[in-house]
């Protein structure tokens, strides 16, 4: 049987493993920081009519530049955006890969302050970007100094910032975004992944955006929007950074049906974000719980809850599986990540928590 070994792979790829999380046939699966509830029945039924209207049509390409769907972008994030400052992708990954296709690759570099999301060194890998992990400071927080120290010792073409953090949920004080895009030689790029489930007060980096036009707020509808198998995400940015990416963006990257159904999505937001607040309960519920039975657990402004354990995470990631209740364990070292779900599953995990 041949094996990549056996092919002329590239050799910075040899030994890896492809991005992913287990997704084994439990009954409480929190491991992906998806949205637990189904979509309700009134938008199922108005995204089956947008993708019906475009069937007849499927023998023609669709908006290139998904003109429509950009605008519908533009109108929920406000700020005064307009859709020659958002773009939209296949998921917020594909949003990444393409700022580093243009703004990183061979020669360049791309910086972020670890742990963060798992992705964001990968996809400097695929695009031959050179990796910097920078370190956060105690209890994985990050100021305004550490930041720009480091930003400022390794001149990176690109900054990863994540608010809220992946995997530990905090969100950035306005100041870090602030000192850091000071600093940098290059772009900025914030993901907000988990901005709508942020507690109240939290600052978006979408209030900065004027006047900064080295700086990008990237955004998905996987979360909240309880989207996740619909593959949308989306930048805010100067327009000049817009008319970049589209510099390397594949023709015809978004299908009709993805734009269609995303269109649907946004008409109904209303009801596919009424389960923020019963998440955001949840996520509260289990970050309170924990540290009542003495865990120490991260201050979590996302849907998932980062939260230590006695002894090998690993040993305590298996006690719960064998409780049918999978957490992710994302490699910290006496850590694992548990997504908020459902009062149902909070109560689960909540249990098997005990139990151990």
């Amino acid at each position: 049987m041949t094996t990549l070994d056996d092919l002329p792979i590239r050799d910075d790829l040899r030994g890896l493993s492809p991005y992913g999380a287990p997704q084994l046939d439990v009954p409480v699966r929190l491991n992906t920081n998806e949205n637990s509830y189904p979509v309700p029945e009134p938008v199922v039924d108005a995204i089956g009519k947008a993708l019906a209207a475009e069937l007849r049509d499927l023998n023609r390409y669709p908006d290139r530049d998904a003109v429509a769907l950009r605008a519908d972008l533009a109108a929920y994030l406000g700020h005064g955006l307009t859709v020659e400052q958002v773009w939209a992708a296949n998921g917020s990954n594909e949003i990444q890969q393409q700022l580093l296709q243009a703004f990183g690759g061979p020669g360049r570099s791309a910086l972020g302050f670890v742990p963060a999301y798992s992705m964001h060194p990968l996809l400097a890998l695929g695009t031959g970007t050179r990796w910097i992990p920078a370190a956060r400071g105690v209890d994985f927080g990050l100021t305004a100094d550490e930041a720009v120290a480091q930003v400022r010792e390794h001149a990176p073409d690109v900054v990863f910032l994540c608010s809220p953090n992946n995997p530990t949920g905090t969100a950035l004080d306005p100041a870090v975004v602030a000192a850091v895009l000071d600093a940098a030689p290059g772009m900025v790029v914030v993901d907000e992944a988990y901005a709508e489930f942020a507690r109240p007060g939290t600052v978006s980096a979408l209030a900065v955006l004027p006047g900064h036009p080295r700086l990008v707020v990237t955004r998905t509808m996987s979360k909240a929007f309880g989207f996740a198998g619909g593959r949308l995400g989306y930048l805010a940015a100067d327009p000049a950074v817009v008319a970049a990416v589209q510099l390397v963006r594949l023709p015809y990257h978004l299908s009709a049906l993805t734009q269609a159904a995303a269109r649907a999505a946004l008409a109904h937001r209303d009801a596919l974000l009424g389960t923020v607040t019963a998440i955001m309960a949840q996520r509260d519920r289990i970050v309170a719980e924990l540290r009542a039975r003495g865990h120490r657990v991260a201050d979590s402004d996302a849907n998932f809850v980062l939260f230590a354990v006695d002894g090998e995470q690993t040993a305590a990631w298996r006690a719960l599986l064998e409780q049918g209740v999978l957490v992710r364990d994302v490699g910290l070292p006496g850590w694992l990540r548990v997504t908020a779900g459902t009062p149902a599953e909070t109560d689960a995990f909540l249990s098997a928590m005990e139990r151990i």
